[in-house]
């Protein structure tokens, strides 16, 4: 599930023509200072309680709907996507997916939950309400994480684009690279899309960054690095397995709250940002 993108950002400082060589330099420093990215400003959290999450799920997607918290994972024959109450508690169907499907972000859009999957090309749609499959979409690369604005679903294949699409038929709209003060930035993730911004996990890393959608500017970073010690975990789960990363994030309106996870953690933990 790993991509690696090394790109770097020019930043191309145009002289004015002066044959006053220290004006010259004047100028330059001038718009090098102007056009310098600003590094992303730090968010704090505050544990508002912690949850049991069940250790066999290896979490691809995390969103409340309707008041409950639908969760989508992944392996080869071990995908499922189910559902829990207000108390985290599974109930309902389960949607088991078959092999050789392995299941990534899910995100739900005008009454319909849509799921990628890996590098099987195929995007999976539901009704939200009966969890049954109404459809089954094409995606050309790989499927990561998944969110959506008010218009297009938005994807992340594991490098540092997001994908605008059309819900309907996949469509790219519109694709935004993603960068912070040192270059764009790869191992795009989990997606949710909060209040005009878009937080995004990296994979293999304990942060969670916060996007603008229209610049692709990182703008604010979580450091989530002793969120599982703080939440009074006693063991890491990447001494079990190198993928057990941090990964899952899903927004509660009602309590202006943010549930975090990681593949396979013991927990959820919900958090308010300060």
């Amino acid at each position: 599930m790993k991509k690696y993108v090394v790109v770097g950002i020019g930043l191309f400082v145009i002289a004015c023509n002066n044959t006053d060589s220290s004006n010259n330099a004047t100028s330059s420093n001038d718009a090098a200072g102007n056009t310098a990215i600003a590094a992303p400003i730090a968010l704090n959290y505050a544990i508002q309680k912690v949850y049991p999450h069940d250790t066999s799920a290896y979490t691809q997607g995390l969103l409340w709907y309707n008041n409950r918290l639908i969760e989508g994972t992944g392996l080869r024959g071990k995908s499922v996507l189910y559902q829990m109450d207000d108390q985290l508690k599974p109930f309902g169907k389960k949607i088991n997916l078959e092999l050789p499907y392995f299941g990534e972000g899910i995100t739900v859009f005008d009454g319909k939950i849509y799921q990628l999957t890996w590098e099987e090309h195929a995007v999976f749609v539901y009704d939200a309400t009966t969890f049954k499959k109404i459809n089954t979409l094409n995606w050309p690369y790989e499927g990561w994480g998944l969110t959506h604005n008010d218009t297009s679903l938005i994807v992340s294949t594991g490098s540092s684009n997001l994908y605008f699409v059309n819900p309907t038929d996949f469509s790219i709209q519109k694709t935004l690279g993603v960068y912070n003060e040192y270059g764009y930035q790869s191992m795009l993730n989990e997606l949710e899309y909060v209040d005009g911004k878009i937080f995004a996990n990296i994979y293999g890393q304990n942060d969670i960054v916060v996007i603008d959608p229209n610049t692709g500017r990182i703008t604010n970073k979580i450091d989530c690095s002793n969120l599982l010690a703080q939440a009074k975990v006693n063991y890491n789960p990447l001494t079990i397995d190198a993928g057990f990363v941090l990964n899952g994030i899903a927004y509660k309106k009602s309590t202006n709250t943010y549930f975090l996870t990681g593949k396979c953690w013991p927990v959820i933990v919900e958090v308010k940002l300060n």
